[in-house]
């Protein structure tokens, strides 16, 4: 005896095969397939189970009332199969077969998602080489500017204190001859002094002896 079991909703790569096929496994039911088809452009899972009639009916009650975790269940519809339904074994065989593939599949994009995230990865890492080349170039243009800048006031400092002691040498030869000039000026006017007053007496005398004074 074989039916055909027609889930509709969705039901698509939810695991919904391997769920059913589980189920078939531990009821021991011998001929067993599933396949997801559109019906109507709509997700659809058509199971053909083949085996004594008290495993079919607990399958089919085990359909009805239970479903993989992210799978939506719209409508079941169980009908009489008259077609020949393959091996259990077959279809675990082929099934694994396909989920293989599937992964090698998922392998191959992983890969290359991989290899163009490494291209990225070594431009990324040229890029930051790149910058620190030219943070280490302007570290050194930095460096070589401060160490000029530091010469240039050294040399300014000494020029400075050059100017200063120049300056100082100045200021003393000019108050040296301004103290000779006070000096000779001084003894200018003393010198001028004892002239007059000597005059002044002789004018004195004279005037004296005339009867002037």
């Amino acid at each position: 005896m074989a039916i055909r079991i027609t889930i509709k909703g969705k039901v698509h790569e939810v695991g919904y095969r391997l769920f059913l096929l589980e189920e078939a496994d531990s009821l021991f039911i011998p001929c067993f397939d599933a396949r997801n088809v559109k019906i109507n452009g709509k997700e659809a899972l058509i199971v053909l189970v083949d085996g004594e009639k008290e495993q079919l009916e607990q399958f089919i009650e085990f359909v009805k009332s239970n479903k993989p975790e992210n799978a939506v269940v719209e409508e079941i519809s169980v009908e009489e199969f008259k077609g020949r339904v393959r091996d259990i074994e077959k279809f675990r065989a082929s099934f694994n077969t396909s989920q293989l593939s599937k992964i090698v599949q998922v392998g191959v994009k992983m890969l290359e998602k991989q290899d163009k995230m490494l291209e990225k990865q070594d431009e990324t890492i040229k890029k930051i080489e790149e910058v620190g080349r030219k943070v280490e170039e302007v570290g050194r243009k930095v460096d070589q500017t401060r160490e000029e800048l530091g010469r240039k006031i050294e040399e300014v400092g000494r020029k400075v204190d050059q100017t200063k002691e120049e300056l100082g040498k100045k200021i003393d030869e000019t108050n040296e001859k301004l103290e000779m000039l006070r000096s000779d000026f001084r003894d200018y006017l003393e010198t001028n002094l004892r002239e007059i007053n000597s005059r002044i007496s002789r004018i004195e005398d004279a005037l004296r002896r005339a009867g002037i004074m």
